[in-house]
């Protein structure tokens, strides 16, 4: 499935090749190399005629948590590669998108006082590629009020998957979470589950009291597992869990605290005591090295997108403005994947504008029409719409952690679960999915 072109008449997209929610593909090992996609890749960016744009700049925002606990700027940083690559051929009908990225430094206060930065004082059309554990649960309101459309693709909390303004192209926790424990129940045997979580009500609690529904629904058994985000203390949370009877550690934290209960787990020689599992954040380069052999094959990932070795089109398309346009040092991984798919709706909509009439009110209603969208980077179509509230990504894959890589073990699957019906009702009920 090609990626989008110039002349592209509609934000719906062809179907990709691969079949969403599939039966379960043949594993394939994989390591953290890119090597060779640029030559493989079709043409990468907006209209791709090779000319810069040098009109008046449209100004796009985004908020991110890249100063704390963990680095959630990913997304933001490949928005602004393809972003740059616009502008190298053509921008928007001439016009070239002038990127502001704002760190909110995972303080509630600091992410208030850059998003009224963003959308009062600045005036931004919209907001691309936003990443955090904060930003979403103190903005979330400011966005409606300001009638800003928000294309996330790194959220975490639960503002932003229930408000009118914002959708994401990344799942958050609840689908993650669940999609892991799905899969673990079909494939382990799981039985009571721990999870681990950070005690953030719009994102830890949130998130695993609906694990611990969905357990409950299925008759089974789940217990939350919270630790404090300000002063995280991974052996304290691993006998916690240990003392719950749970036969399933699902750890759901940023990838760096992951790492840190894995490590007090390994000290304490806990690998084969318990099923291993973790939504995306550890679906992340240079963590299988980290954890070494000890873990290998034994940490199953739920991942929110497709793998990042995958061979179709905007895959390709992914990796080669990476390499061109991006900074070396820059993450090649989910969030970033996500960052790439927002940053395309953005422009695919905007293409289909008059660029004179681009302004807040008319970049949210395109925005917001958007439906059907599709992608080889995504399980599923994925959509914007008018609803109160907006979860498009729920289809996950699951890769387990190897000493030098991942492996792929499922394709494709829908997440289940009663969280999710009402989800499906909606995108039915208003023709979001083409299904």
């Amino acid at each position: 499935m090609p990626g989008p072109r110039a002349g592209d008449k509609s934000i719906s997209k062809p179907k990709p090749s691969f079949t969403p929610w599939a039966k379960p593909a043949a594993a394939a090992l994989f390591g953290l190399a890119f090597a060779g996609s640029a030559a493989a890749a079709p043409k990468s960016c907006g209209l791709d005629n090779g000319k810069p744009a040098t009109g008046t700049p449209i100004l796009v925002g985004a908020v991110v948590g890249k100063t704390g606990p963990d680095d959630f700027s990913s997304a933001a940083r490949t928005a602004k590669a393809y972003f740059d690559c616009v502008n190298a051929n053509g921008g928007i009908n001439g016009r070239p998108i002038q990127y502001l990225i704002e760190d909110d430094q995972w303080k509630p206060e600091v992410a208030g006082q850059v998003a009224s930065k963003l959308v009062k004082d600045r005036g931004v059309v919209a907001l691309v590629g936003n990443g955090s554990f904060v930003e979403m649960t103190v903005n979330a309101k400011l966005y409606g009020q300001q009638n800003v459309a928000v294309v996330a693709s790194a959220c975490a909390v639960r503002e932003c998957f229930e408000a009118k303004n914002i959708a994401s192209t990344n799942q958050g926790p609840v689908p993650s979470n669940i999609s892991a424990v799905q899969w673990s129940v079909q494939h382990l045997g799981s039985k009571k589950v721990a999870c681990i979580g950070l005690n953030i009500p719009s994102n830890g609690v949130w998130s695993c009291n609906l694990t611990n529904e969905w357990l409950k629904d299925k008759g089974l058994q789940g217990v939350s597992v919270l630790m404090d985000p300000g002063a995280p203390d991974a052996n304290s949370a691993l006998l916690e869990a240990v003392a719950s009877g749970a036969d399933t550690m699902l750890v759901s934290l940023p990838a760096g605290l992951a790492q840190a209960f894995l490590k007090a787990a390994q000290e304490q020689d806990l690998r084969d005591k318990y099923k291993w599992i973790s939504p995306t954040p550890l679906y992340k380069e240079g963590i299988p090295q980290a954890l070494g052999a000890y873990w290998a094959g034994k940490v199953h990932i739920a991942i929110e997108l497709t793998p990042w070795n995958g061979t179709g089109p905007d895959a390709k398309r992914w990796r080669a403005v990476m390499d061109k346009y991006a900074a070396k040092t820059d993450p090649r991984d989910t969030f970033s994947e996500a960052g790439f798919v927002s940053a395309n709706i953005f422009v695919d909509t905007l293409l289909k504008m008059d660029p004179k009439k681009i302004d807040r009110a008319s970049v949210t209603t395109a925005l917001k029409a958007v439906k059907n969208y599709r992608s080889d980077l995504l399980c599923g179509p994925w959509y914007f719409g008018n609803a109160d509230f907006h979860q498009p990504n729920h289809a996950s894959q699951m890769v387990v952690v190897e000493k030098d890589g991942f492996k792929t073990e499922t394709g494709c699957f829908d997440v289940t679960g009663k969280y999710f019906d009402k989800i499906r009702a909606m995108e039915k009920a208003e023709h979001l999915t083409g299904n």
